[in-house]
């Protein structure tokens, strides 16, 4: 196993049931597999997002950076598709059912590409029968060109705008530099995930409904989404929704003591 491979394992490779590190269940697949993003049950440790057709790395790195400031989550890794776009790479230190990794991203493109025509955004993992476990994922990444001399490979930040109008590499990239560029990046830890949840607007309702990839109708870009905060539940009281938030030990302490502070002006002395 080379240093690239590892980094991928370690970010993006679902966790098996037999080693403690938790990569025994795709020790033997090709990590440019995307049936290695996969586990039996339907799981993943990658999500990915993608803004394409054209490519815009000014619009796409509103996610990148607002997932940092806001979220508090470690930086995705950037890649360019090979064809025509950009994608963002999210790794999470525990697996999530499809249909909860795709109500995040969901919550990501309300919050961040909101002015942005759905057509243009893909997300992964989506549901397909078809597929293996029921899920399809997106294509791993570096991978082997699906057209001659356009390689898709992860990207520096300050390197991702130079793609724009053609968002892949002339030549095969560097194998060391790709593990470099993945050594650097952490995992969402399981906190970190739990407390983006009501802020993206994840719901109950949200992880029943089945993600499925549909094509635009006439290619007509689809009504862009609000791009505010969203209630959990039937929560509309901000009042209400800050204490919820102050008391839910589930939820990152730095968040629940921000919730505190706005909370502050309203509190009645005794």
């Amino acid at each position: 196993m080379n240093r690239l491979q590892s980094e991928w394992r370690r970010l993006y490779a679902p966790a098996g049931a037999g080693r403690p590190d938790g990569l025994d269940a795709v020790l033997q697949a090709d990590p440019l597999d995307a049936s290695a993003l996969v586990d039996g049950q339907g799981r993943v440790r990658a999500l990915v997002l993608q803004l394409a057709r054209p490519a815009d790395w000014s619009a796409l790195s509103r996610v990148w950076q607002g997932v940092q400031l806001d979220l508090g989550w470690p930086a995705p890794a950037i890649a360019v598709s090979g064809s025509d776009g950009h994608q963002l790479w999210f790794s999470l230190q525990q697996g999530v059912s499809a249909a909860q990794g795709h109500a995040v991203l969901r919550g990501l493109q309300a919050r961040y590409l909101g002015d942005i025509a759905s057509a243009r955004v893909d997300l992964w993992p989506v549901h397909e029968a078809t597929a293996p476990h029921g899920v399809r994922h997106a294509r791993p990444i570096p991978a082997e060109p699906e057209r001659p001399e356009q390689w898709s490979a992860f990207v520096a930040p300050d390197l991702a705008p130079v793609f724009n109008d053609t968002p892949w590499l002339d030549l095969p990239p560097n194998l060391e530099g790709q593990a470099d560029l993945l050594a650097r990046l952490l995992s969402i830890s399981p906190a970190e995930w739990a407390a983006a949840q009501a802020p993206l607007g994840v719901t109950t309702a949200a992880l029943q409904t089945t993600p499925t990839a549909a094509p635009p109708a006439n290619g007509a870009p689809a009504t862009p989404a609000a791009t505010g905060h969203s209630p959990t539940g039937s929560q509309t009281d901000p009042h209400r929704f800050l204490l919820d938030v102050m008391n839910n030990a589930a939820i990152d302490m730095g968040l629940r003591i921000e919730a505190a502070k706005a909370l502050l002006p309203y509190v009645r002395p005794n």
